[in-house]
């Protein structure tokens, strides 16, 4: 394929949000669900989405010009390979990372040249709180980013149990676990394993019916907390996964300091996140601390970042095991 000249790929990434938007919308109608039965007329969707046929139209064609939807004869519409992820049944489903991103997560970038020049944060602004006291007070949106988490978390939990051998530990607790996906898997692979689910109140009350599904509600506690003001112990492993990229260093340094407190020399700290690389090789982990300034205020790191606060925190910072997702678990021990 002959490369655009510099101006028509600017333009291209220019307008990049055209498209996510497009999908924002697509998904905001169930569009992709309507579909899952066969092709529909432009007609019987806009029946079911109580949207105006023409207008829709026009929305399906542009997306079906980059591969999201088809347009078969008289105006029918049909699934492809990237709407079947738009639909909300299917494992990896990309439906409510769809919707989060299209509504406050958008507002957000909007905001990203103020952000840059004041410090302010991006989501606050546009909101009025904080996003996890937001997603606390409003249920129904935990509950897609919980959905988006786990479209985003699924292919990353798998390429972790793939890279990184978690024999040898007797319990591990996940702070900040959120829906309990990762944890399962873990517990599901090594069936000798306990684990703790260490999150909020009301984060661990949406993870139990999941974790019950699993399997492992028999070898997994359930404990709600603050990791600001303490975590449990009784574990001889501490993983975190997109938590530390949250924070800013001081927040950060106080939730390692807290598993710190509760850990016995030699226990493993094991933080999964991006760690941004150098160079000017692409790397999603770039605009995903983008993403970590502008919603709740934190950063991706890179390796001496870490390794420096593994070492304010009381840790060493042992190795960093890559994976074939765009995570690595960043392996730390306790002195």
């Amino acid at each position: 394929m002959k490369e655009l000249p510099p101006a028509a790929r600017l333009g291209q990434l220019i307008t990049g949000y055209y498209a996510s938007q497009a999908i924002f919308a697509a998904a905001k109608f169930g569009i992709a669900d309507l579909l899952v039965v066969g092709s529909k007329s432009i007609e019987e969707l806009a029946h079911a989405t109580e949207t105006k046929p023409e207008l829709l139209y026009r929305l399906l064609r542009a997306l079906a010009s980059i591969g999201v939807f088809a347009e078969q004869d008289d105006n029918r519409f049909t699934l492809t390979p990237l709407a079947e992820l738009l639909r909300s049944d299917v494992p990896g489903s990309q439906r409510s990372m769809a919707l989060m991103m299209g509504e406050e997560h958008f507002l957000a970038w909007g905001n990203l040249a103020d952000a840059v020049q004041t410090g302010d944060n991006a989501y606050e602004k546009v909101v009025g709180q904080p996003i996890f006291e937001h997603l606390a007070q409003h249920p129904e949106k935990a509950q897609i980013f919980d959905a988006a988490m786990t479209g985003i978390h699924g292919r990353e939990t798998d390429a972790i149990l793939d890279a990184y051998d978690f024999a040898g530990i007797d319990t591990i607790a996940d702070i900040g676990g959120g829906n309990g996906t990762k944890l399962t898997a873990i517990l599901q692979k090594y069936p000798r394993m306990k684990g703790i689910l260490f999150d909020l109140k009301h984060v661990v009350d949406r993870a139990r019916p999941q974790i019950e599904a699993a399997g492992v509600l028999d070898r997994c506690q359930l404990v709600s907390g603050d990791f600001f003001y303490s975590v449990p112990g009784g574990a001889d492993a501490y993983v975190m996964r997109h938590i530390i990229h949250d924070w800013d260093d001081d927040r950060a340094r106080t939730i390692l300091k807290h598993c710190h407190a509760v850990m016995s020399p030699g226990n493993k700290l094991l933080v999964v996140e991006s760690v941004i690389p150098p160079g000017n090789d692409p790397f999603m982990g770039k605009f995903l601390d983008l993403t970590m300034m502008l919603i709740p205020g934190g950063k991706e790191r890179t390796a001496d970042e870490y390794r420096s606060l593994y070492d304010d925190s009381g840790f060493d910072l042992v190795r960093i095991v890559p994976t074939r997702s765009e995570v690595s678990v960043i392996e730390g021990v306790r002195r």
